[in-house]
């Protein structure tokens, strides 16, 4: 019976002492402890170096005034080299330490440059391109204007005059119309949120072009979405559906397309945080080029078109938190996606 005693107590000792060792282990040091145990593990390495150091010099200096010289030099080197050793052990970690900061450093600083340079190099090559194309948007009209005008003064009472008036006005609209689509383009507008619901916006982008679309004989298709309310400016919604309609019916009609039809489509996805609109057309469809730039401002394919109304909507788009994509495949059709966080651009900052 003793000897069960003496086992159980024995056996409960021993959960003790693991369940003791199970909390030390899973128990983190803070930040003032373990630089305790860094402090005590230095101050351990240089004791035991004065302990090799205090020995060595007392066993030399007596070799030297019992033996002599050369017996003390002997036991000097070969002691002195294990001293050496462990006086390196002990500056290895802080050399160490010391030569990776200043490896990542350099390295950081290298690889920043280089990356500030390409960014650099990039925005420079972007602004010449804006610049070149701002220049011959504007320069063309401006310059066919100025000849119209000369030739009305060279000859007053010239009867085709008038039609000259005619186009030189048209020209200057057209310069006007590029530089205020450009205004807009640069100008940051803050946002108005409210809550709107994405299919009511392109139904009535839709009901805005009603009479260019029965001219042109499109048939429009709107699905009926569900979960498509968001957060967001209805005005500037209301501008990128406009923007996405015009553009679908501009490239319909210059195709000449034959039954021509725009899809719209707007909806959430599963997890309820985004809403999504679509829409797609029948039309000539793009080249692999022409969607690579089609968002770049001043690029477009339209005669008289300022190549700003898709910069713009995808600033809008991307205003709001959002994202646009285009895809497209010649002879076939293009289609637009939108998608937007369901609670605003603040909801989609925050992630």
């Amino acid at each position: 019976m003793r000897n069960d005693d003496w086992k159980a107590r024995w056996r409960e000792r021993q959960e003790r002492r693991e369940e003791r060792r199970g909390r030390r282990g899973r128990s983190e040091p803070t930040p003032e402890e373990q630089a305790l145990r860094e402090a005590r593990r230095h101050a351990s390495r240089k004791i035991g170096f004065l302990f090799h150091v205090v020995p060595y010099a007392a066993t030399v200096f007596f070799l030297l005034l019992v033996a002599g010289f050369r017996p003390a030099l002997i036991v000097a080197l070969s002691w002195g080299i294990g001293i050496a050793v462990h006086a390196l052990s002990l500056m290895t970690p802080r050399l160490r330490s010391r030569w990776m900061d200043q490896e990542v450093g350099r390295r950081v600083q290298t690889t920043v440059t280089r990356e500030r340079r390409a960014l650099e190099g990039a925005h420079a090559r972007s602004l010449e391109e804006l610049s070149a194309s701002i220049a011959h948007e504007i320069r063309n009209p401006i310059t066919a204007a100025k000849s119209l005008v000369q030739q009305m003064g060279e000859d007053p009472k010239s009867p085709v005059n008038v039609e000259y008036a005619r186009v030189a006005l048209a020209e200057l609209d057209r310069v006007e119309r590029s530089i205020s689509h450009l205004l807009r383009f640069a100008k940051e507008e803050p946002l108005r949120l409210e809550e709107v619901r994405l299919g009511d916006v392109f139904a009535e982008g839709a009901a805005a072009l009603r009479e260019r679309i029965g001219r042109l004989r499109v048939t429009v298709k709107q699905e009926p979405g569900s979960g498509d309310r968001l957060l967001g400016d209805t005005e500037k919604l209301r501008r990128v559906a406009l923007n996405l309609l015009g553009n679908a019916l501009d490239a319909l009609e210059l195709a000449g397309t034959p039954k021509p039809r725009l899809e719209i489509e707007t909806g959430a996805n599963l997890a309820g945080s985004e809403v999504w609109a679509r829409l797609r057309d029948n039309g000539p469809g793009m080249d692999a080029d022409a969607i690579r730039r089609i968002f770049q401002p001043f690029y477009s394919e339209k005669p008289n078109g300022t190549g700003l109304g898709l910069a713009i909507t995808r600033k809008l788009v991307e205003a709001h938190g959002g994202a646009i994509e285009v895809r497209s495949e010649a002879g076939i059709g293009t289609e637009f996606v939108l998608t937007f966080p369901k609670d605003g651009p603040e909801s989609e900052e925050a992630r």
